[in-house]
């Protein structure tokens, strides 16, 4: 047991073993389980010395424990966070189940459908999860939770709580309860543990062979997060984006697989635009993810035939300054954008390409005629996203000699990098949140004639490479050797070819 008290607002809560130990008892002995480390649950007290409640607390978790002594103003927040806003104060609780055996048929039989869903909604908002995932098979509904991108094991149930759990969640989404033969889309908002804490939640169902599963996607509707300082850019990078942003008029194209942060970094231009230059700003958007204040959002509808070229014709005739297009899936909807670009709109999209440099090739590919690309591309971006290590439980070691070659930085070879360890303030997991690797091309007068003369793929990598532009693996290599990720999750995420 540590001397050093443990401030519980710096700590990420593991809700699998929080949750386990009833609100009456953690409120009111203060004391509450964080994560398993080494065999051992964490938990938090003001007492190590109450050994009653310690093993009250032992029981409930079915594991050995190890107390940890915290802040006592820290603690009661952190109840206030986990059973309710009136814990800390001794205020109503909300129903919490007590996980005390998640393997019995009988326990599951007990749960109502709606504290379930309760349950794991607030659960992975807890755990910031961005995405729920149940999973049923035979005889058992598998629930996990993709965390930094990485799905973890939240809990097993029952198949017998699978009718009800589906239901409820169709119920709120306002989906076909009766259908189980078909896919289904729906979404609903929640106020998820704080009460000022909402959350848009979108949910899909999918046959399978034992029933349907069901994904659901938490969208926090908060904006505060989305700046593009917070978002893992360099101050090269940033300046570089910023001076594509002031210009009045173009066409910036991010490109990355689904899950790359694409959006996000869309939503924190167009809140530094609407602080810096104000101005009408419209987006199509197929679904609408973030909910801004100010921007007129128009959510894509095939079902109602709006597909992204109709509304982005039918968005030009509303004198908009700038332009947000979800994605440039087809040959109309790049044709309409790149015209806006060229009559004076600023236009942000993406497109489904693996490098920056792959934007040119993509856009003609498509039907773009070169001239019409080389006149309005103002900055193309490659994005990905890896795990930011927790600075305060990583292990340095040296990087290894294969390890440079492949990062491409062979004389970094023997240099101090960093591995995940895992502690309490990250739930053992040795990372805490996310962070981007970036690859910028700015479109300069010399790299835009070049584009009009039938310019490679190459050849617009090598007149990156003339700027110093850093390219994907070489950011990534910069954030290994700065201890912010480690070589894994840099190889991981950027695909060599």
């Amino acid at each position: 047991m540590t001397n050093d008290l443990l401030n519980l607002d710096e700590v990420r809560i593991d809700p699998a073993w929080a949750l386990r130990v009833p609100a009456a008892l953690a409120v009111r002995k203060l004391v509450l389980p964080l994560c398993k480390l080494e065999d051992h649950v964490q938990v938090a007290c003001v007492n190590a010395e109450d050994h009653t409640t310690l093993q009250a607390v032992e029981r409930c978790v079915e594991s050995p424990i190890q107390p940890v002594l915290a802040e006592d103003d820290s603690l009661r927040r952190a109840l206030g966070r986990i059973f309710g806003v009136g814990a800390g104060a001794g205020g109503n609780l909300p129903i919490r189940l007590r996980l005390r055996d998640t393997r019995s048929a009988a326990d599951a039989e007990t749960e109502g459908s709606v504290a379930l869903c309760d349950e794991l909604l607030h659960a992975a908002f807890l755990r910031g999860a961005s995405d729920i995932h149940i999973d049923p098979s035979e005889t058992r509904v598998r629930v996990r939770f993709r965390v930094d991108g990485v799905l973890e094991d939240y809990r097993e149930l029952a198949s017998d709580v699978q009718n009800g759990l589906i239901s409820r969640f169709k119920v709120l989404a306002e989906m076909d309860i009766a259908e189980k033969r078909a896919p289904q889309d729906g979404r609903f908002s929640a106020i998820v543990g704080s009460a000022t804490r909402k959350v848009d939640i979108r949910v899909a169902t999918l046959p399978t062979r034992h029933g349907e599963r069901m994904t659901l996607r938490l969208l926090s509707l908060e904006m505060e997060a989305l700046t593009l300082e917070r978002l893992g850019m360099s101050d090269r990078d940033l300046a570089a984006f910023g001076e594509a942003l002031d210009k009045p008029h173009g066409l910036i194209l991010l490109s990355g697989p689904t899950g790359s942060g694409k959006t996000t970094t869309l939503y924190s231009a167009i809140r530094r635009l609407q602080a810096q230059h104000g101005g009408n700003v419209i987006t199509i958007e197929d679904p609408v993810e973030y909910e801004i204040g100010g921007v007129a959002q128009v959510e894509v509808d095939y079902v109602d035939k709006v597909s992204f070229h109709k509304a982005l014709r039918s968005v030009l005739r509303h004198d908009p300054d700038v332009i947000m297009i979800g994605e440039i899936r087809d040959a109309e909807t790049a044709d309409v954008a790149l015209k806006a670009a060229l009559t004076g709109h600023l236009v942000f999209s993406t497109l489904h390409t693996n490098t920056a440099a792959g934007v040119v090739t993509r856009l003609i590919d498509m039907g773009v005629q070169r001239f019409l690309a080389a006149a309005t591309l103002r900055l193309a971006v490659a994005q990905r996203l890896v795990r930011r290590l927790c600075d305060r439980c990583r292990q340095p070691r040296r990087l290894q000699e294969p390890e440079a070659l492949a990062l491409n930085i062979p004389t970094a070879a023997g240099e101090a990098v960093y591995e995940a360890a895992g502690c309490v303030y990250c739930a053992g997991r040795g990372f805490t949140g996310r962070l981007g690797l970036f690859e910028l091309v700015p479109v300069d007068e010399e790299l835009s004639r070049n584009i009009a003369h039938n310019a490679s793929e190459a050849e617009i990598v090598q007149h990156v490479r003339s700027r110093r532009q850093p390219l994907l693996l070489e950011d990534g290599a910069a954030k290994v050797l700065a201890g912010q990720t480690t070589v894994r999750e840099v190889l991981g995420a950027v695909t060599m070819w």
